[in-house]
């Protein structure tokens, strides 16, 4: 088989890999690994890369820091694209906590502060941590306490399922509390996201698409909130 030229054209920008391929390569000698996973040992890099051309396959860096460097054969597209799909599944895995806001100002009537507890409650059971935040308008600051009242409610509406993470406390025109999901809230949230990525890995090999996921749930705001400040 003739050598012709490596899959990977060094000469192409590669900005976008740290990874060292080919004749990106410089230093004078490496430790190589053959296409099946056995080592050759200690090459030159030029008859590594010839080895590498011979098979139409890349000669990859993967460890930098050995001395000498450790050098794999291998395509070098095909491991980018599973490199990438290895990430995509690591972050499908992961468990994204998002601070969800639940506005409501002192004169909030006790129906909407029904209404925002059960808001409350379906954003700690997705597994997002929720800011309450009083606002006050006008002379409304001068009666703090019915924030704290408001807020007092709210948290008993929601101990079972949460903790909270930041007590009652004055951001500038606003009183806020911060309260988190319980560990046993975020268990079930890590149980329903694996079950879904083991659905989502089923239909993907009998080659059917899955649902999409719901959307996020946007933040609660008072109907008021956008009205004028009031004297």
């Amino acid at each position: 088989m003739s050598m012709g030229r490596p899959r990977f054209d060094p000469r192409q920008p590669q900005r976008q890999f740290q990874i060292r391929v080919n004749h990106r390569i410089r230093v004078p000698e490496v430790r190589v690994i053959d296409a099946n996973g056995e080592m050759l040992g200690v090459l030159s890099t030029h008859e590594a890369l010839r080895r590498a051309q011979e098979l139409g396959l890349d000669l990859v860096e993967v460890n930098p820091k050995a001395e000498p460097p450790v050098c794999k054969i291998l395509d070098f597209g095909k491991y980018k694209y599973e490199e990438k799909k290895k990430a995509g599944e690591a972050k499908r895995k992961q468990t994204v906590v998002q601070i969800k806001e639940i506005k409501l100002r002192p004169k909030t009537d006790d129906h909407d502060i029904a209404f925002k507890t059960n808001a409350a409650r379906r954003f700690l059971e997705a597994g997002h941590k929720v800011k309450f935040t009083v606002r006050f308008r006008g002379r409304e600051i001068t009666h703090p306490e019915k924030a704290q009242e408001q807020l007092t409610v709210l948290i008993q509406g929601i101990e079972d399922i949460a903790n909270v993470e930041t007590r009652a406390m004055m951001e500038a025109r606003a009183m806020s509390v911060l309260v988190a999901p319980k560990p046993a809230i975020m268990q079930k949230v890590a149980q329903a996201k694996a079950q879904r990525e083991k659905e989502r890995q089923q239909a993907e090999k009998e080659g059917r698409e899955l649902p999409p996921e719901p959307e996020s749930l946007p933040d609660v705001e008072d109907e008021d909130d956008e009205d004028d400040d009031e004297d």
